[in-house]
């Protein structure tokens, strides 16, 4: 099974592919600030011979519209909540990366009733010290520059071991996205009332988060904080010591290999599935 396009929800119209057994337990990839859908590509081909991947352009980015407002992670939650709804193929895994993981967390804290469990990747949560203090400077640039400025972000997000074209690609991404979602979307993780980004507002979401969640960090200390953080026994951390942000795409068959140990397990815990 393929489908791709829009579905006519109640809220934005997202754009998505949808591959795989239609009875698979359901596996939701959420690209990232600036990303699109694409980057979940290889992760697709290698794992919808046992999933179901619905995959999403987030409002804003990549073949998804794009309001004039509202181009947040709160608004992006929900959009993906009229989505499983629509689509009828809840509850899923929730898995996202950097801003896509704060918006499948907050998927799971505002919808637990869609969610099975949440994979978050170096997520856009947990802001502290130094990268607090430069939000304002980031922001105003943002406003000013736009999809330009967050091209710098994104060039040197990477490690040094990265494929070859993966920045570029994502370069080029970040520089198709709209200036004032890029902006918007900022301002949504961050600053925005209600935002989740700093770390003292992450922490009282992640509290009232409860779905087992497995959480990805590139830095020791953000993963020792969220290990602090957690209460429900099912969920964990880990610490990828040799990547870059984009984690994902850069250890391609590992994140393969973590995505499918996690939601087989979730699959086992599916009522009426035993485990061996």
């Amino acid at each position: 099974m393929t489908h791709y396009g829009e579905i006519v929800t109640n809220r934005v119209p997202l754009f998505r592919t949808d591959v795989g057994p239609s009875g698979a337990p359901v596996l939701l990839l959420v690209h990232g600030w600036g990303g699109d859908g694409r980057e979940w590509s290889p992760h697709v081909e290698a794992l919808a011979a046992r999933f179901r991947l619905v995959v999403p352009d987030l409002r804003g980015h990549g073949r998804s519209p794009v309001p004039d407002e509202g181009n947040t992670p709160a608004a992006m939650a929900e959009d993906l909540a009229a989505l499983v709804e629509a689509l009828a193929i809840g509850p899923v895994v929730a898995v996202g990366h950097s801003m896509g993981g704060q918006v499948v967390n907050l998927l799971a804290v505002r919808h637990p009733v869609l969610v099975r469990s949440v994979v978050a990747l170096d997520p856009a949560h947990g802001a502290h010290g130094a990268e607090v203090d430069g939000i304002p400077a980031r922001l105003a640039a943002y406003r000013e520059l736009g999809a330009r400025e967050a091209a710098g972000f994104v060039a040197g997000a990477f490690g040094a071991d990265a494929p070859a074209g993966l920045r570029t690609a994502h370069v080029r991404t970040m520089l198709g996205t709209p200036d004032h979602v890029v902006a918007q979307a900022y301002a949504g993780m961050y600053t925005d009332p209600g935002a989740v980004g700093i770390r003292i507002h992450s922490e009282a979401y992640l509290r009232a988060r409860t779905r087992p969640a497995l959480t990805v960090w590139t830095s020791a200390e953000a993963a020792d904080w969220e290990r602090g953080t957690l209460h429900v026994p099912e969920s964990r951390v880990e610490h990828w010591s040799d990547s870059g942000h984009y984690l994902h795409e850069e250890h391609v068959g590992r994140t393969v290999r973590l995505l499918t140990d996690w939601a087989d397990r979730a699959a086992d815990d599916r009522p009426g599935v035993s485990s061996a």
